[in-house]
């Protein structure tokens, strides 16, 4: 039977590819989100959309629509940069702290986008507890992080003191995800998406220098996540309504900025090129410089599928959307 399900920020990266495989699977897709002036809209044009709410008229909507399957709440100002503090707590932490309320009331699942950006600079580590006292050490670094930090620290108060949660809940960790939709990202798409064009010209590829003599330079070290994998949880976590919890989102495997940029010259065909440049001063001291997801809590709640390889997901990305007239998913 088709589930009914609302997506919000279902026009974006994650949120897009969400929506597609819910359709695909014949599910009814309801997207919220902004469609705006460029060519966004394309993540969604491949695939069977039910209809669309204005982020700015969900409340009305969902006072007529109590018929949901499930909430899955992408949407959300992701920007690391972003300096207004009163626009990030509008765009990110109201609106899931009424989206909880309302699937709560409900009766409705509710999965939400956290962060690997919780962890601040990694001293406390990258383990998903979600006790009040663990998340409390946490520190991170700019607003976004702080945003949906905050939200965590809100649902950990409420399993503390318990009270009332929707029937299923998830939170999900994200760490460095890429892959095909991320294209209205600008500066914020995934390194593979800024260089392969530049690959495909026969051009060089610049990273940052290293600024700590731990790492080299392009040495840097990230979870990289293909978004095929998030996705495949979340269809996994739709399937199983007793899993609840927060989560972390990655692979379990850290790798460097020069290992993604090897990946996506063999998977283009080219000669490896690489540049280093100063890491600008403006972020220099907000820099994480390693990220690894420790995946054991999902892998004990019953999640069982293989995550890609740096390497094969990159091909998969250059090969299948990248490389192709159509890169959209």
């Amino acid at each position: 039977m088709a589930r009914r399900i609302l997506v919000t920020g279902g026009a974006g990266f994650i949120g897009s590819n969400i929506a597609a495989a819910l359709s695909d699977k014949g599910d009814e897709v309801i997207i919220c989100d902004w469609l705006e002036q460029g060519d966004k809209w394309k993540n969604l044009a491949n695939h069977v959309i039910c209809d669309f709410v204005d982020p700015d008229n969900l409340a009305d909507w969902l006072t007529s629509n109590h018929d949901l399957d499930a909430v899955i709440h992408m949407g959300a100002i992701s920007a690391t940069t972003e300096t207004d503090g009163d626009l990030i707590l509008n765009r990110n932490f109201r609106p899931t702290r009424a989206l909880w309320d309302w699937c709560r009331k409900t009766n409705t699942s509710f999965i939400y986008a956290s962060s690997a950006a919780t962890y601040g600079d990694g001293d406390q580590g990258f383990d998903d507890d979600q006790s009040e006292a663990s998340l409390k050490d946490l520190k991170p670094l700019n607003l976004y992080g702080y945003s949906k930090h905050a939200f965590d620290k809100f649902v950990a108060h409420t399993l503390k003191n318990e009270g009332p949660t929707p029937p299923q809940w998830a939170g999900l960790k994200f760490f460095n995800v890429y892959g095909p939709n991320e294209y209205h990202k600008g500066n914020m798409k995934s390194v593979i998406a800024q260089s392969y064009p530049k690959i495909a010209d026969g051009e060089a590829v610049t990273l940052f220098k290293s600024h700590n003599p731990k790492y080299e330079d392009g040495g840097q070290l990230r979870d990289f996540v293909y978004v095929k994998d998030c996705v495949k949880v979340v269809l996994w976590l739709l399937d199983n309504r007793t899993v609840s919890g927060l989560f972390n989102l990655g692979t379990g495997k850290a790798r460097s900025f020069k290992d993604l940029a090897l990946a996506t010259f063999k998977a283009a065909g080219q000669k490896p090129d690489i540049k280093f440049i100063d890491t600008p001063i403006s972020i220099r001291d907000k820099y994480q410089y390693f990220t690894e997801a420790n995946m054991a809590k999902l892998k004990a709640a019953g999640y069982g599928g293989n995550f890609y390889s740096l390497e094969d997901g990159i091909a998969d990305y250059v090969t299948d959307y990248l490389s192709k007239e159509d890169p959209y998913a």
